[in-house]
Parts: C-alpha cells; structure tokens; sequence
C-alpha cells in the first residue's frame, strides 16, 4: 500500500491550521481545478467526528463520488478520515498538528490502496502517486496561504 508523508511549516497557530485543515469551504477552495464539490454528508463549514462528506470530483477526465467519514478527532492535535465508498479499495488520510517555533508543523500521512490489482500496481507507479502528491500539496499551499493571512477569517466562522 503505498503512503504518502508531506509536512507543512506554517506560521499560524496550530488551531488555526487544524480548523482550516478540516474546513469543507477551503477544501473546495484549494481542488477548484477538478470541480470537486461537496453533495452529501457536512456539505459546508467545519468537519468534525463521526461526520461524512461526499465529494463530486473530476479527476482524469471522469467525475467520480468519493464519501469519508471522520473516524478520529483530537482537536487542534489531529484527526483521520477514511474513505468509505469511491475510486479507490481504501485510503486513511492522517492528519497531524505540532508547534514548532512559534508556528505549526503540519504532516499529512495518506495511505490508500488503488483498485484493479496489479494494473492498479503499475497505475500507482506511472503516474497516480504523483498526482495525489500534487493534489495533497496544493491543498496544503492553500491552508498556508489563508492561515498565513487575515484569510482566515472568511473561513472559520463557527
């Protein structure tokens, strides 16, 4: 199964980065590019425990319907989503909050496992790990950005 490992240095408080990090709006900020839009579960705001989201997602040229649910929440420490249903066998998605010089370390660990057996295998190696970097990355830059700034503020409002 392969996993991905991407930390973070953010100069904002760590529950500011953990509540950006969990907001469904900036999450449909930072994927703008695949269309991705929440149509069930916590559709807007902030995800907590136990809760789900559906996405509607263009990746590859083909919408696809990805549902997680929140399956652990220490907050502003971590919390883990889980794919229920979607393109993959599964996913766990880590995500963890340390302080480190005055701002937050932010480290994602997403582990997940592609369909179709062994041509899954070889998709993973050509070109889909790379992508999920990518896409695990940008969503990143965008919660730096807002925390960063007063953007922030225009996000978390609960």
């Amino acid at each position: 199964m392969p996993r991905i490992e991407l930390r973070t240095e953010i100069n904002a408080d760590k529950e500011i980065v953990f509540d950006l990090s969990r907001s469904i709006d900036l999450h449909k900020i930072s994927t703008e590019h695949t269309n991705e839009t929440a149509i069930a579960g916590k559709t807007s705001g902030l995800i907590g425990l136990k809760e789900s989201v559906t996405w509607r997602a263009k990746h590859f040229g083909i919408y696809q319907k990805l549902t997680s649910i929140i399956t652990e929440f220490d907050r502003p420490n971590y919390f883990v989503d889980e794919m229920v249903s979607g393109a993959f066998s599964e996913f766990k998605h880590e995500h963890h909050f340390t302080e480190l010089n005055g701002g937050t370390l932010m480290t994602d660990y997403f582990d997940y496992k592609s369909p179709f057996g062994i041509l899954g295998k070889l998709a993973d190696s050509l070109f889909l790990k790379k992508y999920m970097i990518e896409l695990l990355t940008e969503r990143n830059r965008v919660v730096k950005e807002f925390a960063e700034s007063d953007k922030w503020k225009q996000i978390i409002t609960e």
